[in-house]
């Protein structure tokens, strides 16, 4: 049977490769993006099968009337992608209120909004699945990017939460952690805190990291995603690209040794 997706940002980098993988297929997409006329090619050439939605995903009432809209025109939904999003660069000392606000209202609220709005569609249906794009950087940090961080964390947490609230009534949730992909999120789509030349040379570390200058092609992830929504019983949280394992296994491993090396005094802090 065919699905049908709702995919937020999905004019480029993931959520563009997703609808198109989603569309070629035989699947029916709502796909969303900010500005009219990046959609354009799709609804052209998948007339019945694509729904084009001009939305801007900081705006809660616009995204459940999306939502609704899309439910509405193919009659179910099945997969909710909450992918719009980018990286805001800037050391925390130099962010400033409205850029972090920004970020959060994007990255975190936008998937939040749209979540809740697919909820009740879901639970009525008894099925669905919802896929939150996170990032290696949603449950591990690095310099300049700390704003982007505090985003994707969040939506971790929430999403986890969720996925228990939610497995009764036969939905699914999935946090998709990519790790550096050739997409435009470090370049035309982000943005920039006003930079201090204090921080200059941590700036250049982090831009000299490993991971950083061995980016994916997000075309391959095409049939990464087919496959993680196509599962029986998919996963809370899956890894996108070749270096997420290890950044995530180093980080865990100096976690439990920290928290190990302080335990004594962390029952000490329990009292009785």
């Amino acid at each position: 049977m065919s699905k049908t997706w709702f995919i937020t940002g999905a004019s480029k980098g993931f959520g563009r490769e997703w609808a198109e993988a989603a569309l070629e297929r035989g699947d029916n997409v709502a796909g969303s993006a900010r500005k009219p006329g990046t959609l354009d090619d799709l609804a052209g050439k998948y007339r019945d099968t694509f729904l084009p939605i001009q939305l801007d995903v900081t705006e809660r009432a616009g995204d459940i009337a999306a939502v609704q809209k899309a439910a509405e025109h193919f009659g179910r939904l099945d997969v909710v992608v909450n992918n719009a999003g980018y990286g805001h660069f800037g050391m925390i000392e130099e962010l400033a209120e409205n850029e972090v606000r920004a970020q959060l209202e994007t990255n975190l609220f936008g998937a939040l909004w749209v979540t809740q709005a697919a909820l009740p569609i879901m639970r009525k249906q008894g099925s669905g699945h919802i896929i939150q794009v996170s990032s290696i950087g949603g449950i591990s940090a690095f310099p300049t990017v700390g704003a982007y961080h505090a985003s994707k964390w969040a939506l971790e947490g929430f999403s986890q939460s969720l996925a228990q609230e939610v497995a009764g009534f036969n939905i699914k949730v999935t946090l998709v952690e990519p790790g550096g992909f050739s997409t435009d999120w470090s370049g035309p789509s982000a943005s920039h805190s006003e930079q201090m030349d204090v921080y200059a040379e941590v700036r250049k570390a982090a831009a000299s990291r490993p991971s950083a200058n061995n980016k994916g092609n997000p075309a391959a992830t095409r049939g990464a995603i087919l496959k993680v929504v196509d599962a029986e019983n998919p996963p809370l949280r899956i890894f996108f690209g070749n270096a997420p394992l290890d950044i995530a296994t180093k980080d865990y491993e100096s976690r439990l040794a920290t928290w190990n090396e302080w335990q004594p005094v962390s029952i000490e802090a329990h009292g009785n």
